[in-house]
């Protein structure tokens, strides 16, 4: 994990029809992350912004 990382502690997870969670994007603030999942939700689909302190991997 690099410092970076650690600094980006606001993730916008996207909730799957498996019941799997899938960490989309990371932010350092929890406005930027507010604002962004509010655009993705205009395309259908379950986001939630949590505080994640421990980062894991994004996908994509």
């Amino acid at each position: 994990m690099t410092y970076s990382d650690e600094l980006r502690q606001w993730a916008i997870f996207e909730r799957l029809s498996t019941g799997e969670n899938v960490c989309n994007c990371r932010f350092r603030k929890r406005s930027d992350a507010d604002a962004y999942v509010s655009f993705l939700r205009r395309g259908g689909g379950k986001f939630e912004v949590l505080f994640d302190p421990q980062p894991q991997e994004v996908k994509g």
